[in-house]
């Protein structure tokens, strides 16, 4: 399938969706309702608005733009018996996508992979489901029209068990798996296949504010980390200096914001001393939770590499924040954090593959091998030597 194929596959993807908006509103309004005793944050990743249908089409027109990885040379060399050696970029063949009440990977996420040439297999929760056949039934149109077989984007309906049998025996000769779920889900794909997996983990981000900065810039930035609480870029953990000026003061303003936006605003110790309005922090373990709910936890530290430690030990290696006036100290920060995406001055709302200028995300990798971070178009390829000779041996 060339690039121009491809592109019109996906304009024509883009126009369906704009069409088919209340035909998609009043699908998801049945999921919505099936599943009105949802935890808030499930709720607020399964509702699909005008907004977010929105960001599907801007997501398939914006990748639609991106030049197209598929047969990139990444090296090339001619010896000097004229064998040409080329190394070029390849789809993986075949990925599963397994996620959880987010409609919007299957549009996101699938038109990333495919756009790479890759085949993809969606398993999407039940919660989504009719929201989910519908996407995918433009999907399937978009293909159509174009003279693609409709088997290059596929929707899996099946349960846990068929689910993880799927995982365990690779029944579909799968290529590459990518769990986008809890941690329960993506220690069963560790421990259970052989497919190469690209594994998007925990959030549990941290903020750390320094001696040195502008408080009410780090305030945004904390307030900002929490505006949606299902997300896997949410702020969980805020790391004061024990030396910032006026402490006591900026500690219970802060804290104040946090109640105001109907956050449970926990606290170590030494927070729990210097405001009534923290509650304690039940036990160690909490530094370690990834909260995706109404929850905050506040702690003091004597220094950046205090900092950093307790960052590197607790948190899930997405992102990581610092805010201060100090770039030698920011810049240091950002080495030595192990975190996909490491931030000074900024939010670390802004870890979304949409944001990076990569029009999409498959996901938000964890892992250092194959990639780290947000995973776009350009690396959802794999690599394969070209060899080109007009007979020559090797004596």
């Amino acid at each position: 399938m060339n690039s121009v194929t491809k592109n019109r596959t996906l304009s024509s993807l883009a126009r369906l969706i704009t069409q088919n908006q209340a035909q998609i509103l009043a699908a998801n309004q049945r999921d919505l309702a099936g599943c009105a005793a949802m935890d808030p944050s499930l709720s607020d990743r399964l509702k699909v608005d005008s907004a977010k249908i929105d960001a599907m089409v801007a997501a398939v027109e914006t990748v639609t733009l991106l030049e197209d990885p598929q047969g990139r040379v990444l090296y090339q060399h001619q010896r000097e018996d004229g064998l040409l050696i080329e190394n070029r970029s390849v789809p993986f063949g075949k990925i599963l996508i397994i996620y959880e009440s987010r409609p919007d990977v299957t549009i996101e996420a699938a038109v990333t992979a495919f756009k790479a040439g890759n085949q993809i297999l969606l398993k999407g929760g039940k919660e989504s489901l009719q929201t989910n056949l519908v996407l995918v039934g433009l999907w399937h149109q978009a293909l159509a029209e174009n003279g693609i077989d409709t088997s290059f984007v596929q929707y899996l309906q099946m349960n846990r068990s068929q689910t993880q049998a799927l995982i365990r025996d690779n029944t579909h000769n799968i290529d590459l798996i990518i769990p986008r779920g809890g941690e329960k889900l993506i220690e069963f794909v560790q421990k259970n296949t052989s497919v190469p997996a690209l594994i998007s983990g925990r959030g549990n981000n941290f903020l750390y504010i320094d001696k040195q900065c502008g408080f009410a810039m780090a305030s945004r930035i904390a307030v900002d980390g929490k505006q949606r609480l299902s997300v896997c870029n949410a702020l969980d953990k805020v790391l004061m200096h024990d030396k910032l000026p006026n402490l006591s003061e900026k500690l219970s303003g802060l804290v104040q914001q946090f109640n105001d936006m109907g956050l449970s605003v926990f606290g170590d110790k030494e927070v729990c001393a210097l405001s009534q309005n923290v509650l304690a922090m039940p036990n160690e373990d909490m530094w370690s939770e990834e909260f995706l709910s109404a929850k905050i936890l506040i702690g003091l530290v004597a220094d950046s590499s205090r900092a950093i430690s307790m960052i590197n030990r607790y948190s899930g290696g997405h992102s990581a924040v610092i805010v201060t006036d100090n770039r030698a100290l920011a810049l240091d920060f950002q080495q030595q954090v192990d975190c996909a995406a490491v931030y000074h001055n900024a939010s670390s709302r802004f870890t979304d593959g949409g944001e990076f200028g990569l029009g999409a995300e498959i996901a938000i990798s964890t892992q250092k091998l194959h990639f780290r971070g947000p995973v776009g178009l350009g690396e959802l390829v794999t690599n394969k030597w070209f060899i080109d000779g007009q007979g020559q041996i090797r004596e």
